[in-house]
């Protein structure tokens, strides 16, 4: 069973999101909190898999939240965001966060997204991620410490981390660089290891501070 903690402010959202998951085989809601400091206390005492996690609440937000939840426990966090949240969604990107998803999102994406991160995945979805990353890239310079960080990969890791940063699965970096998928999945691994990153939404991120990709490239 997948363990899932529901955090937001509103008690129909988190009525409502808690129905959803829990009519699924394979998902439980654990618990809820209506707060971030609440939700770092449920944290520790329900251990969730996945923390559905809302930006905007009282006392402690849901970033400030997600670097404590992050920095100690093994949760993986699913940021619950608007379109007008860019900042907030720049922020979450640096914290670790492996998903965003947009309120708006229809049930069934918000089941996969859950399923996803559960099993260790980030949720890239083009709508806020790649959007987001491209307005923070584009209104700074590239990080030299980052930058000097792309020393430590080989050329095919370099390019297997371009190809992600693009949005391409595994399958479709097997096909342009023609690999295996295998192969193409243990250079992904390699290089997030390499570069101390914990999972393919900071790969995208890492990208563009870097300099190794420039918004509209």
């Amino acid at each position: 069973m997948i363990r899932v903690l529901v955090v937001d402010d509103e008690a129909m959202i988190r009525a409502g999101l808690r129905m959803l998951l829990d009519h699924q085989p394979d998902i439980e809601v654990v618990g809820e909190a209506d707060d971030g400091e609440r939700a770092v206390a449920e944290v520790r005492r329900t251990e969730p898999d996945v923390v559905l996690l809302d930006v905007r609440m009282p006392r402690t937000d849901g970033i400030a939240a997600a670097r404590q939840i992050l920095a100690s426990s093994a949760a993986r966090v699913i940021i619950l965001t608007t379109f007008d949240e860019d900042e907030a969604v720049r922020q979450a990107l640096r914290a670790g966060v492996s998903g965003f998803l947009l309120k708006v999102a229809p049930p069934e994406q918000l089941v996969h997204a859950v399923r996803t991160v559960a099993a260790g995945q980030a949720l890239l979805d083009p709508a806020v991620t790649l959007r987001v990353i491209e307005s923070y890239a584009s209104a700074a310079l590239a990080d030299p410490r980052a930058a000097a960080r792309l020393a430590d990969l080989t050329e095919r890791e370099a390019e297997v981390l371009r190809l992600v940063a693009r949005g391409r699965s595994n399958a479709e970096i097997a096909a342009e660089l023609y690999l295996g998928e295998a192969t193409v999945k243990t250079y992904v691994s390699r290089m997030l290891t390499k570069l101390g990153l914990r999972d393919r939404v900071q790969a995208v991120a890492f990208a563009y501070e870097s300099g190794l990709i420039r918004p509209g490239a």
